[in-house]
């Protein structure tokens, strides 16, 4: 990233603009206040809140980021210091994270001439981390935008980017481009399908893409768009289930059979949930030997003179062995007995 002096005056400039915060709200009793008058008013302080905020984060981050960026060179390589800090100003890591990177964010938008110093306060909080986050050609539309004196919401910011993907992403048509062109199929319901589609392999485009072409239309794009986070869903989910690697089971024939049956949704959720299960029964090995090792060291260091801690020992050993049961509900109506058949000494190599 290329870095820039802090106290630029450019951007000193820009992020320093002193505000005043002592607003007079309009009287929500005063009824000779029109409804738009009253709106009106209140959106003008609301702006000056965000920029205010936007401001204020920026420097944040910065301050932060100094301070961590010292740590790094004269501290115990640990970040203590710097955790420390954060402690002392009850400040969490992710939140101190957030502001470094939104600093990082400015910083970068303005070295790289993205950003006049001067617009950013057209921005609010949440459009200019949106913006930050975007790809570099949204980035400069946006920017343009500020430039030009236009408020800069994240709504805008979604705007400008999905506008871009239609008009720009080479998984779609020229068909749907040029309709996307005339105004007849909004780049907001295109955007997701282009999101969907850079999930999908090349081999499960080539369809989307003629069903998308022979009807451009806003009907088939949110069909296809449902289809093509079914089928994502559906091949990443797939990839992850043990089970299915051990027997010669054809998941591309089964896909096939599903799409035809109109049942992908469903099929999906199938290998997702067993995806799930499987994870599950993992982490319930792994915590059902570390209780047993847990039970066992505490086992030794009790005995006649601590009663209550063997009782509590007593109580759980049921846990520790190789058959458990668990009551589902308070009732004890319904009780699930499980059974963990130790089939090799590596199974705990296999299981990490």
């Amino acid at each position: 990233m290329t870095e820039i002096t802090v106290s630029s005056e450019e951007i000193v400039a820009a992020l320093s603009t002193p505000v005043d915060l002592d607003f007079q709200l309009p009287d929500p009793d005063d009824e000779e206040i029109q409804e738009s008058e009253f709106q009106q008013q209140l959106d003008t302080v609301w702006k000056v809140c965000d920029r205010f905020d936007l401001q204020t984060d920026i420097w944040r981050g910065r301050v932060l980021r100094a301070v961590r960026d010292r740590e790094k060179k004269g501290g115990d390589g640990r970040g203590t210091g710097f955790l420390n800090w954060l402690k002392q100003r009850e400040i969490t890591k992710s939140q101190a994270y957030a502001l470094i990177q939104l600093a990082n964010s400015a910083d970068t938008l303005l070295a790289e001439g993205q950003l006049n110093p001067d617009s950013i306060n057209n921005f609010s909080k949440r459009a200019f981390v949106e913006t930050a986050k975007s790809a570099p050609e949204v980035q400069k539309l946006v920017s343009e935008a500020a430039q030009k004196g236009d408020r800069i919401t994240r709504r805008e910011v979604k705007q400008i980017s999905d506008e871009w993907t239609a008009m720009n992403s080479e998984l779609l048509p020229e068909e749907v481009k040029e309709k996307a062109a005339e105004g007849s199929l909004p780049p907001r319901h295109l955007a997701p399908l282009v999101r969907e589609m850079e999930k999908l392999p090349d081999t499960h485009l080539e369809t989307i893409q003629k069903e998308v072409a022979e009807s451009p239309d806003v009907e088939t794009v949110k069909i296809l768009t449902s289809d093509a986070k079914n089928l994502a869903k559906y091949l990443d989910a797939a990839a992850q289930v043990q089970t299915l690697r051990k027997s010669p089971l054809d998941l591309e024939m089964a896909l096939e059979e599903a799409l035809r049956l109109e049942c992908l949704n469903t099929a999906a959720d199938l290998v997702k949930q067993a995806t799930q299960l499987e994870q599950i029964i993992t982490k319930l090995y792994l915590t059902w030997k570390r209780l047993g090792s847990t039970w066992d060291r505490l086992y030794v260091d009790t005995g006649a003179s601590t009663p209550h801690l063997r009782s509590l020992l007593n109580c759980l050993e049921s846990l520790t062995t190789d058959t458990m049961e668990v009551q589902l509900d308070d009732g004890g109506d319904r009780l699930v007995r499980l059974k963990v058949m130790n089939e090799g000494d590596n199974i705990d190599e296999a299981r990490t």
